[in-house]
């Protein structure tokens, strides 16, 4: 399935998709086993959404407390993705059976509207989940370097490798460039490739110069194909491989330090960093 979803200009990631599908089929499950009192069942299955999103959200920021507190603002941009599903899920299941026994909801209705709403959620996810292939739609990439010359990933084997695609028009592939840059400096026993996708070698190089100059491994996919393929054109978009080359995650959107480090800790290679 594409992890992102086109709409006219606008493109989103499809986990979001899934989401707002969860919701909807447990608001209607609502509305069909709850019958007369629905809409106390619903208000229900609203409140258990927000506590477990908060949860979620506050959960993660917890694991990975040290890259918030140098700004903590940081905490409130969802935009990176950053959640702790199974705290979130908890949570919400929590609130859910609490309010079936004090406030007296139906439980049948609303424990099944809920299992149901969790059950496309989780199976969503499943299937949103990318096949472990070797370096999916990639291989046959025509790709270049900044100087024009020819390049392949092949030379990116062995080690647990990132792959960003991003272009300098991109606001949050701008945002998330000092995250990767940190990263990578930090983290040798990673292969990150910055695939810049069809712009000129000229501007990137320009682009590089000004705003990057410490990044390495900046390559050029001429016809943009990559984005076209793996995201819908949804940019950023990043690729996580493990050391067979067996891709683990691809997520469409903007990170921070802290969602790049939970999906660098779920490529990690076993030893790895000790």
């Amino acid at each position: 399935m594409n992890p992102a979803i086109r709409i006219g200009p606008l493109v989103f990631p499809a986990e979001l998709a899934v989401l707002a599908a969860a919701a909807l089929a447990g608001l209607l499950a609502a509305r069909l086993f709850g019958r007369t009192r629905s809409a106390e069942v619903g208000s229900v299955l609203w409140r258990a959404l927000i506590i477990g999103l908060v949860v979620a959200r506050l959960a993660f920021v917890w694991q990975y407390r040290e890259h918030y507190r140098p700004d903590l603002l940081r905490i409130l941009d969802l935009r990176d993705g950053g959640w702790a599903g199974m705290a979130g899920l908890g949570a919400a299941w929590a609130y859910a059976l609490l309010a079936a026994v004090r406030r007296k909801a139906p439980r049948p209705a609303l424990l099944g509207a809920l299992a149901l709403a969790c059950a496309v959620w989780i199976g969503g996810g499943r299937l949103l989940a990318p096949a472990p292939q070797a370096r999916p739609e990639l291989a046959a990439l025509a790709l270049r370097q900044l100087d024009g010359s020819p390049a392949t990933l092949a030379a990116f084997q062995g080690k647990p490798t990132v792959i960003n695609l991003w272009a300098s028009w991109c606001p949050p592939c701008r945002r998330e460039m000092p995250a990767f840059a940190k990263a990578q400096a930090a983290r040798p026993d990673v292969n990150f490739v910055f695939l810049n996708q069809a712009e000129a070698p000229e501007d990137v190089a320009r682009f590089l110069q000004q705003h990057a100059p410490t990044l390495r491994n900046v390559l050029i996919d001429p016809a943009g194909e990559a984005s076209r393929v793996l995201s819908n054109r949804g940019l950023p978009a990043t690729l996580f491989l493990d050391a067979q080359g067996r891709l683990a995650d691809l997520r469409v959107g903007e990170l921070s330090t802290a969602s790049l480090a939970q999906r660098l800790e779920a490529i990690q290679a076993p030893g790895a960093g000790k």
